[in-house]
């Protein structure tokens, strides 16, 4: 079984390394390891050691508690889920960050300047308001 702890840190690593556009294959070379060892990670398959989690917060330019935020001071719970697959039972939302378009939605949000993403903010509240 899977530990809760190695599900968030892969998580937040898969999270990051989307928001930032890399593949699990330029992560990898970055790092020195095969993609696959990626693919663990981001599963919660495979632990990360701590010279790795350090390598992969120096590759994805954030500290290493970044891969812990959210837990609290406290192991995350993990509940099964019909699919076949564990989530986290007390964060629902941390799952936002799984999906690819919302991840592309944040990264082309940023690239905008000030005026289009306040814009564009007040068109996603208007048209959620609709519903």
């Amino acid at each position: 079984m899977v530990h809760p702890v190695d599900v968030h840190v892969g998580r937040r690593l898969r999270a990051r390394r989307r928001l930032l556009g890399l593949t699990q294959e330029l992560l990898a070379k970055a790092v020195d390891i095969r993609f696959q060892q990626i693919q663990k990670y981001e599963s919660g398959a495979n632990r990360v050691s701590a010279s790795r989690l350090w390598s992969l917060a120096k590759a994805l330019e954030v500290p290493v508690s970044f891969f812990f935020d959210g837990m609290n001071g406290h192991e995350p719970e993990l509940e099964y889920q019909l699919n076949g697959e564990y989530g986290f039972a007390e964060a629902p939302a941390a799952e936002l960050l799984d999906d690819k378009e919302t991840i592309d939605l944040v990264r082309y949000y940023y690239q905008l300047n000030k005026e289009p993403r306040r814009r564009l903010l007040d068109l996603a509240k208007a048209m959620s308001m609709e519903h």
